[in-house]
């Protein structure tokens, strides 16, 4: 770690208007402490409230689904750190320098996603959330549709999809894809703090040396990735309605996965630059062009999202359209329309502005807004997957359904501690890297 202090890849530090210096530390500054301090206390408070809801109506079958929710936000984040990561790796530019590290920092959170599923596993737990784990072989399902506990197309379906969905198959599921996704992580962080001790950083050699690496591991990876992913956003969400098909469901979450880290990494960054070494390294430029990436996939989230809502409406199809009618009919308008308005159509019309991506704290804001509609958005995908979700959106005689706020609040604010923790561990920047010298010239258009 040292070594990244010590040389900066041959930059000039002489003339007024030549080059900036790079500060004397590049470790994250002290204040990421108090920040983490702060989310382990609301993680705590939250915790608290939580338990009180246990003991309510429906109290621990919303609990455990706002765990849930909780849990692929964090997923989210975990495992769409590293493929950005390893997109960047193979596309190359400057606007992934900055982003980097707080993308490393947000995949070496993965062992502790790993654990969080744990309770899940259980099937004494996860019967409340799985069709197929309450019912987990043919005979229990066909005897479920006998006491007309489901329905025979559910019956027919989890039957169908018994060799993928049972409770022996999600663990071994569970740790293939874990056992691959940490194999990434830790290759590829391991190999960039070796990229910055290398005795020719900031040499040619060096940086095609380890751009080749880094692109042989990363092209591969992403594929395998997308694998990985999508048999896990089909077994941990997508069954949660076994009769639901998609084809393009792992793609979605890929680009949902992308919407999340790039707002939560611009806001690492941004926060960040408050501070010492970002202060001097992030410019407006670059800025902006993290800004841009980002609503490139706003409307890429967009696209396939509706495009997927089209086709079956178009379509009409009885096998799958009850999915979506569970979604808008009664109270569940409203909360259609709020994923539509927060997911959507705010941030593709705040990032339309150049202005507002090239401001810290507008930046700073819409960041934030983007993560809390991705909470609204996954909401909207596990909720309505439950027989008694279309009589839950009610506090009256009903206060159980508030853990979906304090739950997801207890496991996203322990996650960020975490994160904030791995922030900590290195310098904040790759200094064997070729763009460093670009990124220090000073701005010439704002």
């Amino acid at each position: 770690m040292s070594s990244a202090h010590e040389n900066h890849g041959g930059i000039s530090t002489h003339g007024h208007n030549g080059p900036r210096a790079l500060p004397a530390s590049l470790n994250a500054p002290s204040e990421l402490l108090a920040w983490r301090t702060r989310a382990l206390m609301i993680a705590a408070a939250f915790a608290l409230l939580s338990l009180f809801f246990a003991f309510t109506h429906e109290g621990r079958n919303h609990i455990l689904r706002a765990y849930l929710m909780g849990y692929m936000t964090c997923f989210n984040f975990a495992g769409g750190g590293l493929v950005v990561l390893m997109l960047q790796y193979v596309t190359g530019g400057k606007w992934g320098l900055l982003l980097r590290r707080p993308l490393e920092a947000m995949t070496r959170t993965l062992p502790l996603v790993a654990l969080m599923y744990i309770p899940i596993l259980i099937p004494t737990l996860g019967k409340h959330l799985y069709q197929w784990i309450r019912y987990p072989d043919a005979a229990s399902t066909n005897n479920a549709l006998a006491q007309g506990l489901i329905t025979k197309e559910q019956a027919i379906t989890a039957n169908f999809k018994r060799p993928m969905l049972n409770p022996y198959s999600m663990i071994v599921e569970y740790c293939i894809i874990f056992a691959v996704l940490l194999t990434l992580m830790y290759l590829l962080n391991k190999w960039s703090l070796n990229r910055d001790a290398d005795t020719l950083r900031g040499t040619e050699l060096s940086y095609e040396r380890w751009r080749t690496r880094f692109e042989n591991l990363s092209g591969p990876g992403i594929l395998i990735y997308v694998v990985m992913l999508t048999i896990g956003a089909i077994v941990w969400i997508k069954s949660l309605d076994v009769t639901w098909y998609s084809s393009i469901w792992g793609l979605q979450f890929l680009v949902a996965q992308g919407y999340a880290v790039l707002a939560l990494g611009i806001l690492t960054v941004i926060l960040l630059s408050r501070y010492e070494p970002l202060k001097t390294l992030l410019r407006t430029t670059e800025q902006h062009d993290l800004g841009k990436f980002l609503f490139a996939f706003v409307m890429l989230n967009i696209y396939l999202t509706f495009a997927e809502f089209l086709i079956i409406w178009s379509g009409n199809l009885p096998d799958e359209i009850p999915w979506y009618l569970s979604r808008i009919h009664g109270g569940w308008w409203t909360i259609c329309t709020l994923d539509f308005v927060c997911h959507w159509l705010v941030p593709f019309c705040l990032l339309l502005s150049r202005d507002l991506k090239r401001s810290k704290q507008k930046m700073i804001w819409i960041t934030c807004f983007m993560l809390f509609a991705r909470c609204v958005d996954m909401f909207w995908l596990i909720e309505p997957n439950f027989s008694d979700a279309a009589g839950n959106l009610h506090i009256a005689g009903n206060i159980g359904i508030l853990a979906y706020i304090t739950v997801p609040a207890t496991v996203i604010a322990l996650w960020a501690a975490y994160y904030m923790t791995q922030l900590l561990e290195r310098p904040l920047v790759n200094v064997n890297d070729p763009h460093l010298e670009e990124m220090m010239e000073p701005e010439h258009a704002h």
